[in-house]
Order: C-alpha cells, then sequence, then structure tokens
C-alpha cells in the first residue's frame, strides 16, 4: 500500500510540475518523472510473490513468471528515453529561435 502512494505520489508531482514549471528543461525532467512513475506501477501490479523465472525444469511443477510484462517495461523504458531525446533537441531548437527556456517569454515573444 506504501509503495502504491509514492508512485501514485510521484506520478502526480510530475504533472504538477509539468502544469506549474516555466522551465523547458524542467517540463522535460517533469515528463521523465511521470513516465518513471507510470513504469513503477506496472511493476508493482505484475509483481507476485511464490513465482520462479521461466526456465522450465521437468522434475519442478511450480508457478512461473510472465515474461510478457518485462518485455513490455523495457520497450516502454526505451521508448521514454528516445521521447525524451525528442523533447529536449525541441528544446534546443526552440533555445535558438529564442535565448530563452522560460515558456511565457517565448509566447509573449511569439504572439508579437
Amino acid at each position: 500500500m506504501f509503495l502504491e502512494v509514492c508512485v501514485f505520489a510521484t506520478i502526480f508531482l510530475g504533472f504538477l510540475g509539468l502544469l506549474y514549471k516555466r522551465n523547458l528543461i524542467m517540463k522535460v525532467i517533469a515528463m521523465d518523472m511521470m513516465s518513471t512513475g507510470v513504469i513503477a506501477y506496472y511493476v508493482l501490479s505484475a509483481a507476485r510473490r511464490g513465482v520462479f523465472t521461466p526456465i522450465l525444469i521437468p522434475q519442478r511443477q511450480v508457478d512461473y513468471a510472465d515474461p510478457v510484462p518485462q518485455a513490455v517495461i523495457l520497450t516502454a523504458i526505451v521508448i521514454g528515453l528516445s521521447i525524451q531525446a525528442l523533447m529536449l533537441v525541441g528544446v534546443m531548437k526552440l533555445s535558438r529561435s529564442y535565448p530563452t527556456l522560460d515558456v511565457r517569454d517565448i509566447e509573449l515573444k511569439n504572439s508579437r
């Protein structure tokens, strides 16, 4: 229960950072924080006690762990890393066009 509260707090704090931070780098970090929280929640919900690695041993009749959640999590981590890299490239492009990382300053300069 405590771990679930911590994971949801991580997601919520990332969301608040996305809403209230003005710096573009901080927004990228908040998005990464939300992604980390979602991945942690998926891992937490997929974890079960009393399961073994899916290696077939004929003498052993036990419950095996499902390898699909592990593959999904690895894919989510790779996709999250690539999205974060693309967001940072976008921030670099914006910082070259507008010499600031403040969202409100960029919006003001763009509206003129």
